[in-house]
């Protein structure tokens, strides 16, 4: 069984975390169920760290929030996340969904993830996790999964 880091996330996030990110108090069960699901022990170790490192990140200041601030993308970042997911996350800030410092809690997210390329469908898994370990983002956290989970209307004209 070919997984990575990322299936694993969305184990977790399906079966463990409800109210919040925090994997301290059942953490040997939880391996123990991720075993047993078929993950190895060096993707849940890396996928217990990427969690460990976001609920950090709840830790960190607002910074500089400042809505005229401009994001550049480094070569290694540019490079893993096309122009559709630098779009879609610029998208997100001007609508108010996510701001710089959560921006910049999902692009160090999705770089850690060591898996590759990007895409559209993971980047909005991981600002769904990324909003939902953050207090206060209740209201982008369920806009973000009405994107996620309801299926686009289609018009008729």
């Amino acid at each position: 069984m070919k997984e990575n880091v990322f299936d694993i996330l969305m184990y977790l996030f399906e079966h463990y975390f409800q109210d919040t990110v925090d994997i301290d108090p059942d953490r040997g069960q939880i391996e123990a169920d991720l075993l047993e699901a078929g993950f190895t022990r060096t993707e849940i170790q890396k996928a217990l760290t990427w969690i460990d490192e976001l609920a950090q990140s709840r830790e960190l200041p607002a910074g500089s929030d400042h809505p005229t601030a401009m994001r550049i993308f480094t070569p290694a970042e540019a490079a893993r996340l096309d122009t559709d997911c630098r779009g879609f996350l610029l998208f997100l800030e001007q609508g108010g969904i996510l701001t710089p410092t959560n921006r910049e809690v999902v692009i160090d997210r999705l770089m850690a993830l060591d898996d590759g390329d990007i895409d559209l469908e993971v980047l909005k898994w991981v600002v769904l996790m990324v909003l939902f370990s953050r207090p206060g983002q209740e209201e982008a956290c369920a806009w973000m999964e009405n994107l996620l989970f309801d299926s686009p209307q289609r018009l008729t004209h």
